[in-house]
């Protein structure tokens, strides 16, 4: 079944048959258990069950227990396969519904568990297999942003896509995102454990591939080697002119044609993913300096980092006449500017949670003000709830991950817990995060099975937990 049709079975018109199990603000024992059992979860983790433990003892908040007991761990849970290839560490994350595994997703789900690795080697171990199979799927293809466990099963996107489609990727959609979550896993995995192991010539072979894709795709030499078109009535999954996408000026920046939600850019330089690909840059070439020894690769690294640096101090901004200068979403070179943010992450909201901008930042300010106002296109104002959505789904529907981010990236205690508070109210029932819920009715939900948006409010509960407690009372 096609994602799309997956998602409308299987989202709104089935929602309802989750919705109206809790009252919110029961009593703790009226709390149903939702989280898969214990003896068919997929990966098992001590060090994440105490975590559980010592969180729901001392928050008072029972129904914030119970959201953490069943979102923090819904990625080991239900989404990862653990295998030994020629004696090292291989780990396939699936998103949930979605039997592939997408290069952003993955890196995404795992991530919050990085902060316990080192009290778990089996977790850790865990860990290293995440970013040996993202090296494998890099070396594959880098312009891939989902793939199959399988090398050799076919897409069932093979008929209807125009691209280069090799066998063992699910989706080809070109997306700078795609290349610089496993870099974000990776520089965080060396950080905190110290371990090199998984960054062997094959990850660096990964690095110089991911550079090489960046540079193509700079357009500085004409088009470059990709291309994608699908046939479909959906205006969002494919690429105009020809599959290379309306003209842009060669400046620097890089072009994405497809946002992380998967959706098709307008303008091809993408800035919040540009500055997400100005992080990364930097990132692999310390850790390819450092580790790998290669001080010309990581000169060249750092050489493009520089350049997307100058590009996107000249060419991200807007001069907006209620807001200030404020970040652009998408830019053309030609003085065009998408004005409006996407929740999928990432997006100008998420920067200063990518180390992208200071969340200080006046730029940063006056755009969090703009896109978190109805000025925003894909800002949406409700009954239960407000918060940033997108294409991807439609109109009037939220995205719980916008609300996580919201609070990642702020300093006022009224705020982060009013944040929370929302998400605490708005699980449809069901003790789970969603891909997206109506403004209106938290019960119309798309995707009852979303690991990235339950691991991630599970990781937001969490550092409120260790940073801000009395908000969780």
């Amino acid at each position: 079944m096609k994602r799309k049709e997956f998602l409308q079975q299987t989202g709104i018109l089935s929602a309802g048959l989750m919705a109206g199990k809790v009252s919110f603000g029961s009593k703790a024992q009226d709390f149903p258990v939702v989280r898969v059992a214990e003896a068919n979860r997929n990966f098992k983790s001590e060090v994440i069950e105490r975590a559980i433990k010592t969180f729901q003892s001392k928050v008072k908040n029972k129904e914030l227990g119970w959201l953490f007991n069943n979102c923090f761990p819904n990625t080991l849970d239900t989404t990862v396969f653990y295998e030994e290839i020629g004696g090292k560490p291989d780990t396939y994350v699936i998103t949930g519904d979605i039997d592939a595994m997408w290069l952003r997703d993955s890196s995404a789900q795992v991530y919050p568990y990085l902060q316990f690795s080192k009290e778990d080697n089996a977790l850790h171990k865990l860990l290293e297999g995440v970013i040996r199979k993202q090296t494998h799927f890099i070396i594959k293809d880098p312009y891939a942003n989902a793939f199959y466990n399988d090398d050799n099963k076919v897409s069932e996107w093979k008929e209807t896509d125009d691209t280069d489609m090799k066998p063992g990727i699910h989706e080809r959609k070109w997306e700078i995102d795609s290349l610089c979550y496993p870099i974000r896993l990776a520089y965080k995995f060396w950080k905190v454990t110290g371990d090199t192991a998984p960054f062997d010539n094959k990850w660096k072979e990964g690095i110089e591939q991911t550079l090489k894709t960046f540079k193509e795709q700079q357009r500085k030499n004409g088009l470059g080697p990709y291309k994608f078109e699908r046939k479909t009535s959906w205006a969002t999954d494919g690429i105009p002119m020809g599959g290379y996408g309306y003209p842009v000026r060669p400046n620097g920046l890089i072009c994405s044609m497809f946002r992380p939600s998967d959706d098709a850019t307008i303008y091809a330089y993408l800035i919040p993913s540009n500055f997400f690909a100005l992080v990364s840059l930097r990132q692999a070439s310390e850790m390819v300096r450092v580790i790998s020894k290669d001080n010309k690769l990581a000169s060249e690294l750092a050489a493009l980092a520089a350049e997307v640096d100058a590009a996107l101090k000249k060419y991200s901004t807007f001069n907006h006449p209620k807001y200030g200068k404020i970040y652009a979403f998408e830019v053309n070179g030609y003085d065009s500017y998408n004005l409006m943010d996407d929740a999928n992450v990432p997006s100008l909201l998420s920067l200063p949670y990518l180390g992208a901008v200071k969340a200080g930042d006046p730029t940063y300010q006056n755009t969090r003000k703009y896109i978190w106002s109805l000025d925003n296109p894909f800002f949406f104002k409700g009954k239960y709830a407000e918060g940033i959505g997108g294409p991807h789904i439609g109109l009037d529907m939220i995205w719980p991950m916008s609300l996580s981010l919201k609070a990642f990236t702020s300093s006022n205690d009224a705020e982060i817990k009013w944040c929370i508070d929302t998400l605490q109210k708005t699980h449809g029932g069901t003790g789970f995060m969603h891909e997206s819920f109506h403004k209106d009715d938290p019960t119309k939900f798309t995707r009852k099975w979303f690991a990235w948006s339950n691991t991630l409010f599970g990781e937001l509960l969490w550092k409120t937990f260790n940073e801000r407690p009395h908000l969780l009372k």
